[in-house]
Formats: C-alpha cells, structure tokens, sequence
C-alpha cells in the first residue's frame, strides 16, 4: 500500500496569538479560535477569558 505524501498532513505546533504559550498536541477544545484577515489564530484560556468581551463583540485582536 502507498500513501500519498500530499495526503498526508502532520500537525502543525498551536500557539496562541496573545502571549506565546505553546499548545501540547494541537489547539486544546478550550482554546478560542478566530478567523481574522483569513488565517486562523488561537488563544489560550486566559488571554481568552481576559478578552472575552472584545471577543464577542467581534473585534480583531489588534484592537485589544
């Protein structure tokens, strides 16, 4: 059996946009994502919890 390489992804390391930490195995379920400028970033748990309210209010993280 052959597997195709371009099939075949690995996962790429997860950190969060806001302070750096580094997500063990891929973005924890957690963890928010946004889409902003079409790419994905992720924050951890307590950049998200300290943003919460410009995150529902749909603000890029540049404007916190």
């Amino acid at each position: 059996m052959q597997l195709n390489p371009e099939a075949t992804e690995t996962a790429e390391p997860v950190t969060c946009a806001r302070c750096g930490t580094a997500a063990p195995d891929g973005a924890p379920p957690t963890w928010t994502c946004s889409v902003e400028n079409g790419s994905r970033r992720y924050f951890c748990d307590d950049c998200a919890r300290a943003n919460i309210r410009a995150i529902e209010g749909r603000l890029d993280s540049s404007w916190w």
